[in-house]
């Protein structure tokens, strides 16, 4: 393993958080486990000790295999997509590099940067400092369903977690932190239906969806696949959700896409744009 490969592997151990014990994270991070009696209790509770500058913390019991494979929210990584996801990633970079394909690189929902800061750290591995990373997120969580327009997200209720809800400060203090935040990282913020048909995207060479809805998938492929380069890669991640399942087979139907869809793990898939 040379010294790019040992930088990268390090990299994306840390935006995991694979090289530590998962310390105790705040118990509002697990209302999911629990029943509307012991959430309204951990409520109570939080409000009781906050003022004195306390907060109620809950050690989480994390199976490391699913760590791994990106099936937890964790409490401190980077990233929840997992080491799979991230290899998936490298490799598509990586081969738009060695080939020469022309373009951007983009991630539509990126939770804490992760991602996108793993692309950057590649690009900066390889001495490329001409690309753009481009970060397009609201910065404050997923937006509410639109069922008259999308019926496949109807009751959909993502939106009000405020876990997934990480603020454009937040990431780009991420981004400082691992050295790699610069003029070559473009933040487009707000909704997808309002950013990204006007983004400043020329050429793409990978685009990575991280939406999770039928409309915030399908509004990222109407708006950035006419952008993506034959030879670059497209990444879904939630495909494993019959929203976005729905949204990205819709949308290779009616454009007539048929590039393998190559899965990643349980969750992952990815094609190489062909045409």
């Amino acid at each position: 393993m040379d010294v790019r490969e040992r930088y990268l592997d390090l990299i994306k151990k840390s935006l995991s958080f694979s090289l530590w014990p998962e310390p105790p994270a705040p118990a509002e991070h697990f209302k999911d486990d629990r029943g509307p009696l012991a959430n309204a209790l951990i409520s109570l509770g939080s409000a009781l000790v906050k003022p004195m500058g306390l907060r109620l913390m809950q050690q989480p019991e994390y199976d490391e295999a699913d760590r791994r494979d990106g099936k937890i929210w964790p409490g401190y990584a980077h990233t929840m997509i997992g080491l799979r996801r991230l290899d998936n990633l490298q490799e598509c970079v990586e081969t738009v590099l060695k080939d020469g394909v022309e373009g951007d690189l983009i991630e539509t929902g990126v939770w804490r940067g992760g991602s996108c800061i793993f692309m950057k750290a590649i690009l900066a591995a390889y001495g490329d400092d001409r690309r753009k990373v481009y970060v397009a997120d609201s910065f404050e969580g997923l937006p509410r369903p639109d069922p008259e327009k999308y019926p496949a997200d109807t009751g959909d209720d993502l939106y009000q977690y405020d876990y997934l809800a990480v603020s454009l400060e937040q990431v780009k203090q991420n981004f400082a932190a691992y050295g790699l935040l610069d003029e070559n990282v473009v933040f487009l913020e707000g909704w997808f239906k309002d950013t990204l048909p006007h983004a400043p995207v020329e050429k793409l060479a990978v685009m990575r969806l991280d939406g999770d809805l039928y409309g915030s998938t399908i509004e990222a492929l109407e708006s950035l696949y006419p952008k993506l380069q034959h030879g670059g890669f497209c990444i879904i991640d939630d495909y494993a959700l019959p929203t976005c399942l729905q949204a990205v087979d819709d949308f290779r139907r009616t454009h007539g896409v048929r590039d393998e869809l190559v899965a990643v793990d349980w969750s992952g898939v990815y094609w190489r744009k062909s045409r």
